[in-house]
């Protein structure tokens, strides 16, 4: 196994151990795009997988938030 891979592994190992399970779809989605963008921009993988699952978790709690209040307002509409 290569460095890029040990440590690819390691990022992705820490940050399922810290986040949990609740907003994994955004950490994926966001390390798999920042890691892309990341290799591209100078073979910075790993520092792109990171960046980008850490602001793919904000944007899918946010749409996870917006989706309750909108909710939670249509179910006032009917009480």
């Amino acid at each position: 196994m290569t460095a890029f891979g040990k440590a690819t592994l390691a990022a992705a190992t820490l940050f399922f151990a810290i986040g949990g399970t609740a907003h994994a779809a955004g950490c994926l989605k966001g390390a798999v795009v920042g890691g892309v963008a990341g290799h591209y921009a100078g073979h910075h993988a790993v520092v792109g997988a990171v960046g980008g699952c850490i602001v793919g978790r904000h944007l899918a709690k946010k749409h996870a938030e917006e989706q309750a209040a909108q909710h939670q307002s249509l179910h006032a509409q009917y009480q």
